[in-house]
């Protein structure tokens, strides 16, 4: 924890600076969809949102000064959740069921 009120400042110096990363970021998603791009743009965006949810996460949640456990537990849970994703492209592409969606 902070001590001192130079400690406090530097922590606040940090916070505006990742809030105006923050809002810099949220102007960059806006814009990309307008780009016209070959392909898709949502991938782009995607990317743009979890460098934010990660920034959101090491500094305003302070994942960055945990134990290593907490690293462990956060990668099983993006297996998981990639694991999770790829089972429901699977099932959007799946050739028996695909027919009947039209």
């Amino acid at each position: 924890m902070a001590d001192s009120p130079e400690e406090i400042q530097k922590h606040l110096k940090l916070y505006w600076r990742i809030g105006y990363i923050l809002l810099f970021c949220t102007a960059l998603t806006v814009g990309v969809t307008y780009i016209p791009v070959i392909g898709d743009n949502i991938w782009l965006g995607l990317g743009i949102a979890a460098f934010k949810a990660s920034l959101v996460a090491l500094i305003f949640m302070h994942l960055n000064h945990e134990k290593p456990l907490i690293y462990k537990v956060l990668l099983y849970t993006v297996f998981f959740a990639i694991g999770m994703l790829f089972l429901t492209l699977l099932a959007m592409y799946d050739p028996i069921i695909s027919p009947f969606n039209r």
